[in-house]
């Protein structure tokens, strides 16, 4: 399982190649290892292993050499040193705050973030003394304020969920260091075949790769990608003790999915430039959310730390009442046949939702409205289908 493809070969190479180990059969294909366990060849071999877990496969429930692949290829795309993978996204979230942070600390986060993210903070978090203030993402001076002398993690999600907003990951970074902070960025929406937070300053990139990484929307899954000993001392003990481990059969998936990452990304943001454009254009749309667009507030700062503007992207409909945003939002839902009404991104298929009522509905009205996710807003995550075909869909609700 070799990390060194990610100095040798292109992203390209590396998706396909980097990580892959092969068995006593020598096979082309990744194995899928359903086992729960390893045997050994005498108990002392066994006391031997199980004494270094991190180096053999003894329980699957931390080592298992699928996930093993899996972990070793994510790392190397992103430019990390090691990755622990998880059962999913949220379950990352909760192993990198569990291994770094005690009663007492502090996070700081931006305020735009998924739903789920802030009911971990302010709802699980909290009851165990660790609190956490949220902060406008877009504005450097809000991050140095918000530092207190126990603040020991910096926690971004660049583009946001789902607004689109991006965090300065080099400027965050920098105010990170100086309050001496962890510095975890969320890349879901972007995957690093859009951005690599590592090599703009990040400690720790985590990923739910029920997304882009599987593409299909077929497996949960999350990962934690950084520096060796960050991953290996503090991650990997919380892992293998509490057990929010990724199955074999899910780390499988997600390598069949990086084999074709960099294509789909591709794809997805071209696709989602057209549709974004196409909705810009649209008398019965309000305003239109994607950092694509030159429209976008931070359309250069999107051009300097990623590749393309990604895959997801949200628009306002008019209304003169949050009742009659609500109506007309989810007007628009109802009318679209194509389009899947669901919650997922990074599926091959286009989803909507309307995240007032799904994915933030969660949120109280206060904390909704501050980060500006209004009953008007409807979150699109485009997918791999013709655009036009996209465009039309959307326009069954529009034109009404």
């Amino acid at each position: 399982m070799d990390n060194t493809l990610k100095l040798e070969y292109g992203f390209d190479t590396t998706a396909v190649r980097a990580g892959t180990g092969r068995s006593q059969f020598n096979e082309h294909s990744e194995a899928l290892f359903l086992t729960s366990s390893f045997c050994f060849a005498s108990a002392a071999e066994m006391a031997e292993r199980f004494s270094n877990a991190e180096r053999h496969y003894t329980y699957s429930r931390f080592t298992n050499p699928t996930v093993s692949m899996f972990q070793d290829r994510l790392a190397a795309l992103e430019g990390g040193e090691a990755c622990i993978a998880t059962a999913s996204g949220m379950s990352a979230i909760l192993s990198v705050v569990m291994a770094s942070m005690q009663a007492g600390d502090h996070i700081i986060s931006s305020r735009a973030i998924f739903g789920s993210t802030v009911g971990m903070f302010t709802q699980i978090f909290s009851r165990f003394g660790i609190a956490t203030t949220f902060v406008d993402p877009v504005n450097p001076d809000a991050w140095r304020q918000a530092v207190r002398p126990e603040t020991k993690m910096f926690f971004v999600e660049t583009p946001s969920n789902p607004l689109t907003e991006l965090c300065d990951i080099e400027t965050i970074a920098a105010i990170a260091k100086a309050a001496g902070a962890l510095y975890v960025v969320d890349n879901t929406f972007c995957s690093p075949a859009v951005q690599q937070p590592l090599k703009l300053g990040a400690d720790v990139v985590m990923h739910s790769a029920t997304k882009l990484v599987d593409g299909q929307g077929r497996v949960l899954g999350g990962a934690l990608v950084g520096k060796r000993e960050f991953i290996m001392e503090k991650v990997f003990p919380f892992v293998r003790t509490a057990g929010p481990s990724l199955s074999a059969f899910n780390a499988w998936i997600f390598l069949k999915g990086l084999e074709t990452l960099a294509l789909r990304a591709e794809r997805h943001s071209q696709n989602a430039l057209q549709v974004a454009r196409w909705l810009e254009g649209n008398a019965a749309v309000k305003r239109v959310f994607y950092p694509g667009l030159e429209s976008h507030p931070q359309y250069e700062l999107a051009r300097r730390q990623q590749h393309s503007g990604g895959s997801v992207l949200a628009f306002e409909v008019f209304g003169n009442t949050p009742d009659q945003q609500r109506e007309n939002a989810w007007r628009v839902i109802d009318a679209t046949k194509l389009c899947s009404i669901t919650a997922n991104v990074g599926d091959t298929r286009t989803t909507i939702t309307h995240p007032a009522t799904t994915t933030h509905g969660r949120m109280t009205p206060e904390a909704r409205a501050q980060a500006g996710v209004t009953e008007a807003l409807l979150r699109i995550a485009v997918g791999l289908e013709d655009a036009r075909d996209i465009c039309e869909d959307l326009n069954r609700g529009l034109s009404a």
